[in-house]
């Protein structure tokens, strides 16, 4: 469970980062809590009652006679001695590096708060704390296998079997659902549910056509659906522009 906590004094601003947050964490599939604090003065007193956040969204600038967000943030880190949680000033000037350095934040985001910055934001932190690597899990009988994630080329479902294409050329087969496996699994880790029977890797693919994806290998094609055309290709789009960045 991912704990995240928004402080701004700006209500429109704390509720429209809320909403990007609960959209791009239900799209990755991650599992979240949010708090949100309208002063720093709220957010320390939920801190000192033991309130933990993993990651925090902090306003620098207050109203006049409130505590700025650089003393928020030598609070949770002197005071509480709290090194682990990363922190992601939000501010409407870029003037603050300098006061930041000993805070040692995350990031820092510019108001207006843009979607695609939160986006990238959000995955450096799943990344870097680990929620965005790991392996894929699967039962065949009575036994447990893993593989890693980046060594998954595409996923192909064939009746009731699934089939895992592995980089090298290998394959494993086991029963299960696909839709299962990439809503439990594979969906925050930029996979393309492109048809009902593939669910392919986008580090794999080397083009995108109108109804079909060509993989690295050259030769190999997998079907993209008529009624996810417009899915995929949002997607496909979506990761290659936060890629990008």
């Amino acid at each position: 469970m991912l704990h995240i906590a928004v402080c701004d004094d700006e209500t429109n601003i704390g509720a429209k980062l809320e909403r990007s947050l609960i959209d791009i964490l239900s799209k990755l599939n991650i599992k979240y809590e949010i708090d949100v604090f309208f002063s720093g003065v709220e957010f320390i007193k939920a801190m000192e009652t033991g309130s933990h956040f993993d990651l925090i969204f902090l306003d620098i600038e207050f109203t006049q006679n409130e505590i700025n967000g650089v003393e928020v943030g030598r609070h949770i880190r002197n005071v509480h001695k709290n090194h682990l949680a990363s922190i992601v000033y939000i501010s409407w000037e870029n003037k603050y590096a300098m006061q930041l350095f000993d805070i040692q934040p995350l990031n820092f985001l510019v108001k207006p708060l843009q979607y695609e910055k939160i986006d990238e934001v959000i995955r450096k932190f799943l990344t870097i704390a680990g929620f965005m690597s790991g392996e894929f899990t699967y039962k065949a009988g009575h036994n447990s296998f893993k593989v890693l994630i980046r060594d998954i080329v595409y996923i192909e479902s064939n009746d009731r079997k699934l089939i895992l294409h592995l980089s090298g050329g290998k394959k494993e087969d086991f029963y299960g659902s696909l839709k299962t496996a990439y809503e439990e699994q594979l969906k925050k880790f930029d996979f393309l549910f492109i048809h009902n029977s593939y669910v392919v890797n986008y580090d794999y693919i080397s083009a995108l056509k109108i109804d079909q994806v060509i993989l690295l290998d050259g030769v190999t094609s997998l079907p993209i659906s008529k009624h996810r055309k417009n899915d995929v290709r949002a997607h496909y789009y979506m990761i290659l522009k936060r890629r990008a960045v």
